[in-house]
């Protein structure tokens, strides 16, 4: 690999951007496809199907045959609210690749104890964020049901454009949520990334299952997700 090339793939890393090596295994040549690079590629459509999957492979084009090294950044999850759904969440998440973290400034909830090996912040979201920025693989789960606590956290994912913005509560409640962000400077069009009510509708009524839910509706975001789109902007979800 060239210099230029190992420097692309580092610099694509230490932003946090998916990229494609594609190696020609018979000419021995090699260049890098960032993910925001992908429709002005030959092989976008290839790329596309690569960077969703995650999973790298051979592929014979055009008499070529192309190896296709994929370099995803880890995704992660952020959930705010120490509760029994993030407790039965944690463990499946970590199972399924993502890095968690939870952020409550309730000490009561936000315990060692509950959450032991887990990157747990006994603080407010906006203090959190300060030195913990979101990006497109972050994923953001709201469950608290204390606005003071989770609209902080969900203004933070919409405008810094996580593949997934997630508010437990009902309809109801999430009307409500719509009002105050609009009236704290949301447009429409944003607001409606939120999954709320969160989760695939599978019928869930115990918090284990309120997590597979979440989970479930995660993993389809990241699978499903819009290539780099600048505000993050995730595609249509059902």
């Amino acid at each position: 690999m060239e210099i230029s090339t190992l420097a692309a793939v580092n610099a694509a890393k230490r932003d946090r951007l998916g990229a494609v090596l594609v190696s020609d295994l018979a000419a021995g040549t090699s260049h890098l496809v960032t993910e925001d690079q992908v429709a002005a590629d030959p092989l976008g459509d290839e790329i596309r199907a690569r960077l969703l999957s995650g999973k790298s492979g051979i592929v014979d084009i055009d008499g070529k045959s192309l190896f296709l090294n994929i370099h995803l950044p880890p995704p992660r999850i952020v959930v705010i609210g120490a509760v029994h759904i993030s407790q039965a969440l944690v463990p499946m998440a970590a199972l399924s690749g993502f890095a968690v973290t939870i952020i409550d400034p309730r000490t009561a909830f936000a315990t060692p104890e509950r959450f032991a090996g887990i990157d747990l912040r006994a603080d407010w979201p906006d203090e959190v964020f300060a030195g913990m920025p979101l990006d497109r693989y972050s994923a953001m789960v709201a469950v608290t049901h204390d606005p003071k606590i989770d609209d902080p956290g969900l203004i933070a994912a919409l405008k810094s454009g996580c593949f997934y913005v997630g508010a437990l509560g009902s309809r109801k409640t999430h009307a409500k949520r719509v009002e105050r962000l609009t009236a704290g400077g949301l447009d429409a069009a944003t607001i409606s990334r939120i999954h709320a009510p969160i989760g695939l509708d599978i019928g869930a009524a115990t918090p284990a299952e309120i997590a597979v839910a979440i989970l479930a509706d995660i993993i389809q975001s990241l699978r499903r997700r819009s290539l780099g789109a600048a505000s993050g902007a995730q595609e249509a979800s059902p």
